[in-house]
């Protein structure tokens, strides 16, 4: 009886703990997308709903613990890009698009290889440059706020030490005791704490297309899929990749019209129903993620609940709680960015450009980085082969780290199948 119900309390154990760590994530960044506290509430609901829906097909359909989960990268750089030029409905519009490629990965190989073919560093400098305005909101809560932000903080740092899976949901619960002590909820009615669903009709223009679109692609992608599938592989699974890009992308174009901007495979709450924590007989553990995907749509009818205490609460104060969250994740990708000393330069540039936050032609800083760190490669590796040319004639030159594929890229050899890098220790820290 132990035995089968150990999967079914692992899953529970993932919702809770991927739905506790980076909601505040998602609502920050909806809300910084131009959304009203209703079409953010609507958003985290449709996300909710449609990654339970994903998860539990794909655990069903391929007996395989694929969690899903929204994109919490994706939501990050929602908060960096700020409103799209015609607000809420152009950014609607961008998640659709964005979940259409998602499919088109699924669909169609080469588009899957041509992603995982960026180069390493300047993704993850790229992700790094997203992630750290939200990850400096801590110190600047701890200045604003000492005496509510201070027990959050510590509540991270003891939880972080002796029961790290539980740091960010015991930090949230402090936060929750500090609001009601500090700010009381006031004029709160039963109508803005039910789930409902808010559609909106969705717009499109060119920027926000180059500048929102195809970056939340590109973070959704290179941050949570590919990621999310490695994790899976080092657990000794053959997880379909074309077929969970399928359902994922699928999944985000049912919850764009409702707000969700991405729905995508999960990569560290994967860890939680894909190990032997959850059942010591592998095939047994996909009973662990479909649980997690119907817990997380559950949750999700907590949407307007826990949109009424971010509307309440400080704003810093969340983004402290959200920053807190992706600690981990920016550490990852700024090791990843600067691990190499050939291509350390041209990450520096990407992420310098990407948390600048400007905006050029209505087009958002992370693609910009983006451009801007593939062009340092370009131009530094023409400069290398040129030297090499005067210095080396007639010997084969052996290529260098920054002409290398990032091992994600020989991974995925088709749209059915992905094959396990090297090492997993490169996988983004993300839900």
């Amino acid at each position: 009886m132990v035995g089968r119900a150990q999967p079914v309390l692992a899953g529970v154990v993932t919702a809770l703990v991927g739905f506790a760590s980076s909601f505040t994530v998602v609502l920050a960044g909806l809300r910084a997308a131009g959304a009203s506290d209703a079409q953010a509430a609507s958003g985290l609901l449709a996300l909710c709903v449609a990654s339970g829906l994903a998860a539990a097909w794909l655990g069903l359909r391929h007996r395989i613990p694929m969690s899903v989960a929204w994109s919490t990268p994706g939501a990050a750089l929602l908060v960096a890009t700020g409103p799209p030029p015609g607000g809420w409905p152009v950014a609607v519009g961008a998640f659709l698009v964005s979940g259409l490629l998602i499919v088109a990965a699924g669909l169609f190989p080469p588009l899957g290889r041509a992603v995982a073919a960026i180069p390493k560093p300047v993704a993850g400098a790229m992700l790094a440059g997203v992630l750290l305005p939200l990850c400096t909101a801590p110190v600047r809560a701890l200045v604003e706020l000492p005496t509510v932000a201070g027990p959050v903080v510590v509540g991270w740092l003891l939880l972080h030490r002796y029961a790290r899976r539980w740091a960010v949901p015991g930090a949230l619960l402090v936060a929750v005791v500090a609001i009601a002590l500090t700010a009381p909820p006031a004029g709160l009615t039963v109508a803005a704490l039910t789930p409902s669903v808010a559609l909106i009709a969705p717009a499109w223009n060119a920027s926000a297309l180059v500048g929102l679109a195809l970056p939340l692609f590109l973070v959704t992608m290179a941050a949570q899929n590919v990621p999310g599938m490695a994790v899976l592989v080092g657990y000794g699974y053959r997880p379909p990749f074309g077929a969970a890009l399928r359902a994922t992308g699928l999944a985000s174009l049912l919850a764009a019209p409702a707000g969700g901007h991405a729905v995508n495979l999960a990569a560290i709450t994967a860890a939680l129903a894909a190990g032997p924590d959850a059942h010591p007989e592998p095939e047994r553990r996909w009973v662990a993620s479909v649980t997690a995907g119907v817990g997380l749509a559950v949750l999700g009818l907590g949407a307007g609940v826990a949109t009424a205490l971010v509307a309440v609460a400080p704003p810093i104060l969340i983004e402290a709680v959200a920053g807190l969250a992706l600690l981990g994740a920016l550490a990852t990708a700024l090791a990843s960015a600067v691990a190499d000393p050939a291509t350390r330069e041209a990450a520096v540039v990407t992420f310098v450009v990407t948390a600048s936050g400007v905006t050029l032609i209505g087009v958002g800083g992370a693609f910009w980085g983006l451009v801007a760190g593939c062009l340092m490669l370009l131009l530094f590796r023409r400069a290398g082969d040129q030297a090499g040319t005067h210095s080396s004639a007639g010997r084969s030159a052996t290529p260098t780290a920054s002409r290398t594929r990032p091992s994600e890229t020989a991974a995925i050899r088709s749209a059915g199948t992905y094959t396990a890098p090297a090492s997993t220790n490169s996988v983004e820290t993300f839900r």
